[in-house]
């Protein structure tokens, strides 16, 4: 057989793509058609045509659930947008019989197979040649050209423990207590803020090997340590693991983050501190959303508080996190409500003494209400809220104020208001390239496309040159 072309032959319309590639991730992942139906909760004759370019997906929700359970990291979602209204398979040519690229999908399944690995990349954004944006791992670079900033240079020094050392206060422990200024609980405790610290600051990718080195630090301390300190260090580990699931999160590594959090609820009932496996719960429901995984939010954040106790303040950060839920899903009643209770309860629970969501605050709910404003469609107002919210920050929200304002940005171009989105994007990307941030890039990738009506105005094409530039490309 002569060598397959690696090129998309001409007559291949985006619906036998799109089923192509739904076929070739699930074989790849060792699937079977009725094994993916069960994770995707579609039916089987369903998937058959989707798989078999017969009809298209009807609603983009589907899609979504198909992205996540065969970590796409959006392809499926990019090319189901390119099919249209029109799902025919007029000028249909049988799938089996497609040579198609394989590009695009390795690097959709270099994003989903790391999270355990002691050797594992950093995640850099990339643009396709069908101008759709990923995150792909470091090791796939010799697949890419161009474009290496957002933060790039500094995930580069930041994959080692070594490099991590680097940063102030943080050198490795050593495995004896007398090594120690203090004792070796409050020298964790001591480093983990110096790492949230620095994590708001300079970006994830400088304290995710830190932290997993003192968690694996923190294990070992464990084996010789009895009573109130084992308990202690126990503790230790399992904040650690919310915190590296946080730092993955931020940098665009979402089965990372899943790990991780599967992780730190594991260990926080040996803990046995129901505050903690209360927030943990609360961060799942918080990644759902993030993912926009319209399955489990809502119902990870109502799990989360039936565990809080009641009419706490991590009661209301999980009510937080289930408005954004019920935005996502369209419900727009359900989703107002549960924000108005969490804005209800700011005076009551600003007294809980539990160490968990001390940063529930009025402008973190307003950023939230924006964001379910933006996906419901109200575009003006959400821009309007999310505008009012970045001024009243605290200083030191570097990290935080880029998403919050990728985000605004992308409600502005929803308003049809282009050249303040590009302005804004263009503040956002400046934060993006210092800490490269992988949600403050997710953001922006939705605004650099929002923007497309509007490409040949001069603010606007500057905005998605200067994007452009700085992602890495398919070669």
């Amino acid at each position: 057989m002569g060598q397959k072309p690696n090129v998309l032959t001409p007559e291949v319309s985006p619906l036998d793509r799109f089923g192509y590639t739904v076929r070739d991730l699930r074989e790849r992942r060792g699937l079977s058609l009725r094994g993916l139906a069960a994770a995707t909760f579609c039916s089987y004759s369903k998937l058959w045509k989707w798989e078999n370019a017969k009809r298209a997906p009807k609603y983009r929700s589907e899609v979504e659930q198909l992205d996540r359970v065969l970590n796409a990291q959006g392809l499926l979602i990019e090319l189901w947008e390119r099919i249209g209204t029109d799902d025919s398979p007029q000028g249909h040519v049988s799938v089996s019989g497609l040579h198609v690229s394989e590009s695009s999908v390795d690097l959709a399944m270099a994003a989903s197979q790391r999270a355990t690995s002691d050797d594992e990349g950093i995640f850099v954004p990339a643009r396709l040649r069908d101008g759709s944006v990923v995150f792909v791992a470091l090791d796939r670079r010799a697949m890419l050209r161009g474009g290496m900033g957002l933060g790039a240079a500094a995930a580069l020094g930041g994959g080692t423990p070594a490099a991590a050392s680097s940063l102030p206060g943080l050198t490795r422990p050593a495995q004896s207590a007398s090594a120690y200024s203090g004792t070796p609980v409050e020298y964790f405790q001591r480093a983990r803020r110096l790492l949230i610290d620095s994590d708001n600051l300079l970006g994830p990718s400088r304290a995710i090997a830190a932290a997993r080195q003192h968690i694996e630090d923190i294990k070992q301390l464990r084996q010789d340590a009895k009573g109130t300190d084992r308990h202690a260090l126990m503790e230790l580990q399992t904040q650690y693991a919310e915190f590296a699931s946080w730092l993955y999160q931020d940098l665009g590594d979402f089965d990372s983050a899943q790990f991780w959090l599967d992780r730190a609820f594991q260990w926080s009932h040996t803990v046995g501190d129901g505050d903690l496996t209360s927030y943990v719960m609360a961060r799942k429901a918080q990644l759902a959303g993030e993912m926009r995984d319209l399955v489990d939010v809502v119902d990870l954040a109502e799990a989360a508080q039936r565990m809080a106790r009641p009419r706490s303040r991590l009661a209301a950060v999980a009510r937080t996190y289930e408005s954004y839920g019920h935005a996502l899903r369209g419900e727009s009643t359900d989703s107002e409500r549960a924000i108005d209770d969490v804005r209800n309860a700011l005076d009551r629970v600003s007294s809980d003494t539990t160490p968990w969501g001390v940063w529930l605050n009025e402008q973190y709910v307003e950023v939230h209400r924006a964001q379910g404003l933006e996906v419901l469609g109200k575009h003006a107002e959400a821009a309007e809220v999310f505008t009012s919210a970045i001024k009243a920050l605290p200083d030191g929200y570097h990290r935080d104020r880029g998403v919050y304002m990728a985000r605004a940005a992308v409600a502005h171009a929803g308003a049809g208001a282009p050249d303040q989105a590009a302005a804004v994007g263009l503040q956002a990307l400046t934060i993006a390239n210092d800490t490269g941030s992988g949600r403050i890039v997710r953001e922006l990738a939705r605004l650099d496309k929002a923007l497309v009506p509007w490409q040949r105005q001069p603010e606007v094409a500057e905005f998605r040159a200067h994007f452009d530039g700085t992602l890495a490309h398919e070669s």
